[in-house]
């Protein structure tokens, strides 16, 4: 699973830029958790671990503000594109760090893709400091003008692209937790442009090969028209 997992981001990178330099949406995702982990510390972060960094935009806004920020990915051709910052190929399971070594983990837009949730919030509280904080931010979906989820009347056989339930539950078995909900104004070109990453496509059609499973994605959202609300549920940890 985790080869597949390191797969689908490896073979993303093109589309994830693309889809960042048109919409700014993973920089915001960062700026705004950073706001919320720090409100939640005393004084500067020492150190941060941003656990998904893809190619760097998540990076980019933690390491203005931490004195140390460590980006890791699954994914080395992710990483490759990153500058500025150690960068660490690991998977969350097994975070190669000793315990207590990061005041900070954020997981921007990365945890709702991973296998196993659980397992990835119990390692980052132990590589937390007591009194450290966790983040992280997963789509709650899509929505048209009257409130109605945009995948809810298309035809498809695949799983569901919400997810935040579970990315919430599994950091409140580890973490004292707060969450609220971040609405962006998108397009319905924008919302094929996030399904055109084909980690993202995976969890529509997470049994096809990723051109495949970009070219059903934009099939089943080729009639979407106009603009929609975006819609991410942001969960905050703080380690006892």
């Amino acid at each position: 699973m985790k080869a597949v997992v390191r797969t689908n981001f490896d073979d993303s990178v093109t589309a994830y830029d693309a889809y960042e330099q048109r919409t700014g949406r993973f920089t915001a995702l960062a700026t705004l958790l950073a706001a919320e982990l720090s409100a939640r510390v005393d004084g500067p972060f020492e150190s941060v671990l941003d656990a998904g960094a893809g190619t760097g935009a998540s990076t980019r806004v933690f390491a203005a503000r931490a004195q140390r920020t460590v980006a890791l990915d699954i994914s080395r051709e992710m990483l490759r594109e990153l500058e500025a910052a150690p960068r660490v190929q690991a998977d969350f399971d097994h975070l190669p760090f000793a315990d207590g070594s990061f005041d900070g983990v954020a997981f921007t837009a990365s945890l709702f893709l991973v296998p196993d949730p659980p397992v990835a919030t119990r390692e980052a509280a132990r590589v937390l400091r007591p009194g450290g904080v966790v983040g992280a931010v997963a789509p709650c979906g899509w929505v048209d003008a009257d409130g109605t989820d945009v995948f809810a009347d298309l035809e498809r056989e695949s799983r569901s692209p919400t997810g935040a339930d579970v990315v919430e539950a599994a950091l409140a078995e580890a973490f004292s937790v707060t969450t609220g909900t971040w609405r962006f104004a998108t397009t319905a070109a924008d919302v094929r442009r996030f399904h055109a990453i084909p980690a993202m496509a995976a969890r529509l059609y997470p049994n096809l090969a990723a051109d495949e499973r970009v070219a059903k994605a934009r099939d089943l959202l080729g009639g979407l028209e106009g603009t929609v609300e975006q819609r991410w549920r942001w969960i905050v940890g703080v380690a006892d």
